[in-house]
């Protein structure tokens, strides 16, 4: 019997400088990006490819939130419809991947944390960074924002993986949980 190839798995680590795999976002009229000309869409992917790259640096999360908050914002900050997404990290807090998990309406979208508690598995993250997209603008939490943010804590310690912050993104601005002691 032949021994088949593996495919290397997604969760490959990769090096610093190399830019941060994003799974699941938009594409097409889902996405803000879709009414941009070919050159706007062309530098918001060199932009996304450079803020990535950042992020692939050593312990950058700890040392720049702000490239997080950018990171995503330009993912999701300005889509039509509402999603749920996440940044998956090391145990030095390097980033592994970025998932965009959930789509939703103009208002919501339903989240389930059993299938962010897989993805984290599969990926082997220490730690999250949850992120979502208000279209309204808002950057103030829900009362339904806070409840998920407790659930996705508990539900993720049961298999050791910490959530450090959950970031909404809209309009021109963010709003993060852990900066604001929402944690």
């Amino acid at each position: 019997m032949a021994a088949t190839p593996t495919a290397k798995p997604r969760t490959a680590r990769l090096r610093a400088r190399e830019t941060v795999p994003a799974y699941g976002v938009a594409d097409g009229v889902q996405s803000w990006r879709y009414g941009l000309q070919a050159r706007e869409r062309s530098t918001v992917e060199r932009a996304l490819a450079i803020l990535g790259s950042r992020l692939r640096e050593p312990g950058h999360m700890l040392a720049s939130p702000d490239a997080a908050r950018d990171y995503i914002a330009l993912h999701i900050g300005a889509d039509p419809c509402e999603r749920f997404a996440v940044l998956y990290l090391d145990s030095q807090n390097g980033v592994i991947a970025f998932e965009c998990h959930f789509t939703g309406t103009l208002t919501q979208t339903s989240v389930y944390p059993r299938e962010v508690v897989q993805t984290a598995m599969h990926h082997n993250a220490a730690a999250v960074v949850l992120a979502h997209n208000h279209p309204s603008g808002s950057l103030t939490p829900s009362a339904a924002d806070k409840a998920l943010t407790q659930a996705f804590k508990q539900t993720l310690a049961l298999v050791d993986v910490r959530v450090l912050d959950h970031i909404i993104v809209g309009g021109r601005g963010s709003f993060s949980f852990a900066e604001n002691r929402l944690m």
